[in-house]
């Protein structure tokens, strides 16, 4: 992907969300090139960080929205439970009324002319007596549980709102530093822009010889069937457009990328890249094989799929499409395998991925 046409997407972006393009900040031409580039780097860091965060409190939302709608079926039984013990209730206290007039069951025994059947009487006073203690105990607990239930869904419907706000916010965030990229481009000339992605292009190849130098990738193995399934998938996805919270089909982000193949080869995966690095078994660089992701950033924040031969496919960045680029392309924080445990292929050909690179 060439900065023109990352400027080209983000100008279209802008004018769709603000009306019309924002004017390039003052001073753009003044920087070096290598200045721009370590400025653009950061602000793709900190919108894909927003994007993640977005993705997270969607996440998190989704099943804030499915606990409460458990809340809310268990508090209409609760409150169907607890009417019909006040019915029960009811009946018992209109049944006491009907027979106040009655004499104690002691009394009633002493002077009956049939003993027996006074004996009757009292077994079955001693019962309802019972049922009336059992039905009170249990409108008092059904009374506390729909009280508990009822403060419950409350809160669950608060903590709902406030991921509703938080997701609001990084979605915010991201589009903010997206335009701030979008600015940095604009007003930066042909020559600039060419300086620009030739300067990226060196750095990230001397970041992968000095990886490829260093012994790192020197006992890559195959990968098992299911990586290799998750490895053909993300080449079936080479070219799609990054967009920011996309899992597929039709466009990615990074996670959404490597959840998707994970997910097409049988094995959901988290949703983003930070709960990807923090839950799935960690492998040294040394070890890797395709099938593997491979995290960067020391907050975890971009996820990519080791393919083999020092290669990910991933989705950069915005304004990207999903591509092939060096294992370095980006600042490696280490690798997660999600199939830990899964015997490798005895043989395997990989998918035809062609060059490219972002």
């Amino acid at each position: 992907m060439t900065f023109r046409r990352a400027a080209a997407v983000f100008a279209l972006a802008s004018s769709l969300v603000l009306g019309a393009p924002a004017p390039p900040p003052a001073g753009a031409e003044g920087e070096s090139v290598s200045e721009l580039l370590t400025r653009l780097r950061l602000l793709y860091r900190d919108a894909e960080a927003a994007g993640e965060a977005y993705n997270a409190a969607g996440e998190e939302l989704a099943a804030q929205a499915a606990e409460v709608r458990r809340l809310g079926g268990d508090l209409t039984r609760t409150r169907d439970a607890l009417a019909r013990a006040r019915d029960a209730a009811g009946r018992l206290a209109r049944a006491q009324y009907r027979g106040r007039g009655d004499p104690f069951p002691a009394l009633r025994l002493l002077f009956s002319g049939d003993p027996d059947h006074a004996l009757d009487q009292a077994l079955v006073l001693r019962r309802l007596a019972r049922e009336r203690a059992a039905t009170v105990a249990l409108l008092e607990s059904g009374e506390k549980r729909a009280d508990a239930v009822a403060t419950a869904a409350r809160r669950a419907l608060d903590r709902g709102q406030t991921l509703a706000a938080a997701r609001q916010r990084a979605r915010d965030d991201a589009l903010a530093k997206l335009r701030e990229v979008e600015e940095a481009l604009a007003g930066l000339s042909p020559e600039r822009l060419a300086e620009l992605a030739a300067l990226e292009r060196d750095r990230t190849d001397r970041a992968q010889r000095e990886l490829l130098d260093s012994g790192a990738l020197a006992e890559e193995g195959a990968p098992s069937a299911q990586g290799a399934e998750a490895v053909a998938y993300a080449a079936g996805q080479l070219g799609k457009p990054y967009a920011a919270g996309a899992a597929g089909p039709g466009a990615f982000d990074d996670s959404g990328l490597t959840a998707r193949a994970w997910a097409a080869a049988g094995r959901p995966l988290p949703r983003t890249g930070p709960e990807q690095w923090r839950s799935l078994p960690k492998v040294p660089l040394r070890s890797l094989r395709p099938g593997d992701l491979v995290v960067y950033f020391p907050e975890a924040t971009h996820v990519a799929l080791y393919v083999g031969g020092g290669r990910i496919v991933h989705a950069p960045r915005p304004g990207a499409a999903v591509a092939v680029s060096p294992l370095a392309a980006l600042p490696v924080l280490g690798a997660v395998r999600p199939d830990a445990g899964a015997p490798p292929l005895a043989a395997y050909a990989p998918p035809a991925l062609g060059g490219g690179g972002a």
